[in-house]
């Protein structure tokens, strides 16, 4: 690590599901390079659940930026358990998520290097957001990575 680096230059806003009622369904992040950091964590955001509703997330991996191949992340996937889910029935309104990841966890023997992150709202509409950040850039500060809509680093 560097002691001296701002969090801005080692953290990357990658990708963004931003603050939304979501309906019941699945939003999804767009595909993300893994080549660029050791390291992506997800955080998750459910603000006020609807009534009986539920809040799933997982990473996915793909072979390119076009999503080919696509299949889910051992262990960061709803069946492996990458969170509990979160339901409004125990207290899982205004409850934060964070998943982290590392690039060797993908099936790169077989080409995957690509990564989004779904959330799956069940039941009925729920608040939600959720943020793909990357961790300890391997060339370069990592605020030079940042999604377009980073509009201001302070």
């Amino acid at each position: 690590m560097f002691p001296n680096a701002k969090a801005s230059e080692m953290l990357t806003i990658l990708a963004t599901l931003d603050p939304a009622s979501q309906a019941a369904g699945t939003a999804t992040t767009g595909w993300i390079s893994v080549a660029n950091h050791h390291g992506l964590m997800a955080s998750v955001q459910s603000g006020a659940l609807g009534a009986s509703a539920t809040l799933d997330a997982k990473f996915q991996q793909a072979l390119d930026s076009s999503g080919t191949g696509a299949k889910d992340i051992t262990g960061k996937d709803n069946t492996n358990k990458a969170i509990t889910q979160l339901t409004q029935a125990a207290s899982g309104s205004n409850r934060q998520v964070l998943i982290n990841l590392k690039p060797e966890e993908l099936d790169t023997v077989n080409g995957f290097g690509f990564v989004r992150l779904s959330l799956t709202v069940g039941v009925a509409p729920s608040i939600t957001s959720a943020q793909l950040i990357g961790v300890n850039p391997r060339y370069a500060p990592a605020d030079s990575l940042n999604q377009a809509a980073v509009a201001q680093i302070v």
